[in-house]
């Protein structure tokens, strides 16, 4: 049954407050019903006039690269090695070495567990002036600490199923004034994508297209939980507490259990952990069946990097007790080898 136009625009109505408050804003957050790789395409079809420099420092950022090339975007890739993050003084060399008008950051790289500075970064973005700043911030809005428009970022992105701990199938952004002129100056923003769209309807509590009605009741539900356990700064605070406690069983049995961490300390996510393997078994692959016949679930590494580290998801509505029985049982398989 489809849901009344009345009922549907309420729904949207009561949303918005909360949502914003996790985005950390005042501005509309769009909502649209595909993964956050929709509006991934969405920021460079709407925020890129003719080049991007596209910081790649892990599987999920060079995601924004290949999305501008197959949109017909020029675009300038940087790359560092996984594990590694982009500094601010490096991204203003960047900048100005390749005329780009729009950047593109992954804050959190989930296939490394690499938290990038972000707040440095738009800063230097903002000294360039004409320039945008375009986020995904799937593992890390909700999770982490994403200030929107305090730190001045022009478009931020995430998707339902990660921090936030929903089904998948929605995606939500927030774009800056500045963005959305930008916007209205590109003439091949698409159909479903074109953000000016998203932004003129949500600003009336309505989506351009058909709404995942099912997905924004539970959105609706989570964001009451949220606001009920004391707010997204709460939710940020457990999500640290879960990174400090790998951090401390790490600092504490990585020696013994042949492990370290793939990030440099103070630059590593929130919401997932990733560790290196210091002999060649078991493998990535190899410690995530065996957890998994414990009951347990992890994720080897990506891309180059599967068999010689391992990741730790900490996200969403998990807590620190949650957090110790896998790494009880971690702990076991790994001194099993």
């Amino acid at each position: 049954m489809i849901l009344p136009t009345r009922r549907s625009v309420a729904l949207l109505a009561g949303i918005a407050p909360p949502l914003r408050a996790a985005f950390r804003t005042e501005r509309p957050v769009m909502i649209g019903t595909c993964s956050a790789t929709g509006f991934m395409e969405a920021a460079i079809r709407n925020g890129v006039r003719a080049k991007a420099l596209c910081l790649v420092n892990g599987a999920f950022s060079q995601r924004f690269a290949d999305i501008a090339k197959a949109c017909g975007k020029d675009h300038h890739t940087a790359k560092i090695e996984p594990g590694g993050t982009f500094e601010a003084d490096q991204v203003r060399h960047l900048l100005k070495e390749s005329g780009a008008d729009a950047v593109t950051l992954v804050h959190s790289e989930s296939a490394t567990g690499a938290l990038n500075p972000l707040a440095e970064i738009a800063a230097v973005v903002r000294e360039a002036g004409d320039v945008m700043l375009i986020v995904d911030g799937v593992t890390s809005v909700g999770g982490s600490p994403v200030e929107t428009d305090a730190w001045g970022l022009d478009y931020l992105l995430t998707g339902s199923q990660k921090a936030l701990a929903l089904p998948p199938g929605l995606a939500f952004a927030v774009a800056s004034a500045r963005f959305l002129e930008r916007a209205r100056s590109l003439p091949a923003r698409g159909i479903y994508f074109d953000v000016i769209v998203y932004d003129e309807q949500i600003r009336n509590n309505q989506t351009p297209y058909t709404p995942a009605v099912a997905l924004l009741y539970a959105l609706q539900a989570q964001l009451e939980r949220i606001v009920a356990s004391g707010g997204i700064e709460a939710r940020w605070a457990r999500h640290d507490a879960m990174r400090q406690r790998v951090e401390r069983w790490t600092a504490e049995q990585g020696e013994a259990l042949g492990i370290t961490f793939l990030p440099a300390e103070g630059r590593r996510s929130w919401t997932v952990s990733c560790l290196k393997l210091r002999n060649p078994e078991p493998t990535g692959s190899q410690l995530a069946k065996r957890l998994a016949s414990r009951g347990y679930v992890i994720a080897p590494g990506y891309g180059k990097a599967k068999d010689a580290t391992f990741r730790i998801g900490h996200m969403g509505d998990h807590t620190v007790l949650e957090l110790d029985g896998l790494l009880q049982e971690l702990s076991e398989v790994l001194r099993r080898g």
